[in-house]
């Protein structure tokens, strides 16, 4: 039974390396215009590298180009501007409310009388006050 399989895969080998003339002919006069020689093995490794090629030329054309954007699924271009646009406006409102805890945390610390002289304004970003309008 072994011996059968090693058999078949050595003429599957032969059979990919045998050589063969391909030609192209005239119609009308039969005279040869060129001829290749070629095995199936050669063939074989043609197409697929073709294959490989025309696939890797569509997914880079799809992927590096605006193309990408009528693929259903991947999003538009407002979106994804209106997306970062959300983001900054989310992290500066975030920023707001950690510098308005800070401020009410130093508002309680004065008015509770545990004022040690320096008030915690690492994170207080509260824009100045200009006291001649008063």
């Amino acid at each position: 039974m072994a011996r059968k399989g090693k058999k078949n895969s050595r003429r599957n080998l032969e059979k990919l390396s045998h050589k063969y003339r391909l030609v192209i002919m005239n119609d009308d006069t039969y005279e040869e215009v060129t001829s290749f020689k070629l095995s199936r093995m050669s063939v074989y490794i043609a197409f697929s590298t073709l294959f490989v090629l025309l696939v890797a030329i569509t997914v880079a054309t799809v992927v590096f180009t605006p193309l990408r954007y009528y693929i259903p699924g991947y999003g538009d271009l407002k979106q994804r501007k209106e997306f970062i646009h959300l983001k900054m406006r989310a992290d500066s409102l975030e920023t707001a409310i950690n510098a308005r805890d800070q401020y009410l945390k130093n508002i309680k610390q004065v008015i509770s009388g545990e004022f040690t002289g320096k008030l915690d304004t690492t994170r207080l970003k509260v824009p100045a006050v200009d006291n001649s309008t008063y």
